[in-house]
């Protein structure tokens, strides 16, 4: 395969959709360091801020979702715009194959590969598939998927399970002790990482909000992602009721490395990212899906792990009287994290961007 390839990567609107982009293209790159990689996303989406801070360059489209706003009326004309800047954009840029990864800008992109004969992939991260994937996906040269079941709405001799391509930095051998005094907690101690995504999880806040008492009545320890908007009442909550020795509210955790290597049991909306980097450092869990989630497939996704013993899962509206206690009992019980642990394993691929690489070669050479 020579080396002056060209890629063009579509798509975004979350972490969920961006965070594979990047390591699909990062993979691209270490296989072929020559290679042109252009991403297209949609215009105000925070793939436009995160893909230039990874190093590629990228084009915004005019497009969103469906609304039930006035902005509905505008649909028609986004479409049409998106349509006709993304196929000048391939006619420009030339690209070998073009990767959807979902989200708003993908469907016009793909679509306009689809017309101008460009192979396209779809790597698709969640167990019931987006919109914008599955209009797409009959067209598709191959679907990368992370979960199983999802022939009804893809051609079954097109999927290709390879798991969801993780970034490099996630890893959860990092040595306890430094990761305890980075967090100022004690590493002889059970310690509780809860993740509610960048902006926090108000279900889940609201959860440990209600009975964080009980951390004073035990040793357990916690890392507690607030989010922006949560940060200041977890923070006066922690002094009322003097916690500070044992939670630890922040907004932000930049290093996912050290938090999962102190964690004996995570808290963790179930994204499909979230999912697949929990099955890679091996880590009990207990899921509170959003249920506000597309189709709810936060709920699908963790419902597969709940069925094969690898995970807890906590409705969001019942966090208040049933999380705290579901983190009781699984800290008490140290055959049931084991047995998680071993099952969850199951779930994890960590060659899935590099798996995914072999297959755009693939269909690039068909």
């Amino acid at each position: 395969m020579k080396n002056n390839l060209r890629f063009v990567i579509s798509g975004g609107g979350t972490g969920g959709h961006i965070f594979p982009a990047i390591a699909i293209a990062d993979a691209l790159k270490k296989r072929f360091p020559e290679a042109e990689i252009l991403f297209i996303g949609a215009k105000g989406r925070m793939e436009m801020d995160r893909v230039p801070k990874a190093g590629y360059p990228i084009e915004g489209l005019w497009i969103s979702g469906f609304t039930k706003d006035l902005s509905v009326i505008t649909l028609p004309f986004k479409l049409v715009s998106s349509l006709t800047k993304a196929r000048r954009i391939l006619k420009r840029f030339q690209p070998n194959a073009v990767i959807g990864v979902g989200g708003f800008a993908s469907g016009p992109t793909l679509k306009a590969a689809n017309w101008l004969h460009i192979p396209t992939i779809i790597q698709e991260q969640n167990s019931y598939p987006g919109k914008t994937n599955r209009n797409v996906g009959q067209k598709a040269k191959a679907i990368c998927v992370a979960y199983n079941g999802l022939e009804q709405w893809f051609p079954k001799e097109k999927i290709h399970f390879t798991g969801n391509p993780l970034r490099g930095n996630i890893n959860g051998n990092c040595d306890r002790n430094e990761a305890a005094d980075y967090f100022g907690v004690k590493a002889e101690q059970p310690v509780v990482l809860l993740v509610g995504g960048s902006q926090g999880a108000l279900g889940i806040n609201k959860g440990i909000s209600a009975q964080l008492a009980k951390f004073k009545e035990s040793d357990m320890q916690l890392i507690w992602q607030t989010g922006k908007y949560y940060h200041e009442q977890a923070v006066n909550e922690v002094k009322e009721l003097g916690l500070e020795d044992k939670v630890k509210p922040v907004i932000f955790i930049d290093r996912m490395d050290l938090a999962y290597s102190v964690a004996d049991v995570v808290i963790s909306r179930a994204g499909a990212m979230s999912i697949s980097e929990l099955a890679l450092v091996q880590k009990p869990v207990i899921f509170v899906p959003l249920p506000t989630a597309a189709e709810d497939h936060q709920t699908k996704n963790a419902k597969q792990l709940v069925d094969a013993n690898a995970a807890v899962m906590v409705k969001n509206d019942e966090t208040e009287t049933k999380l705290v206690p579901a983190l009781q009992e699984l800290l008490s019980n140290k055959d049931k994290q084991n047995e998680m642990k071993a099952n969850i394993a199951q779930f994890a691929r960590p060659n899935a961007a590099d798996d995914i690489v072999d297959i755009i070669i693939k269909a690039i050479e068909k």
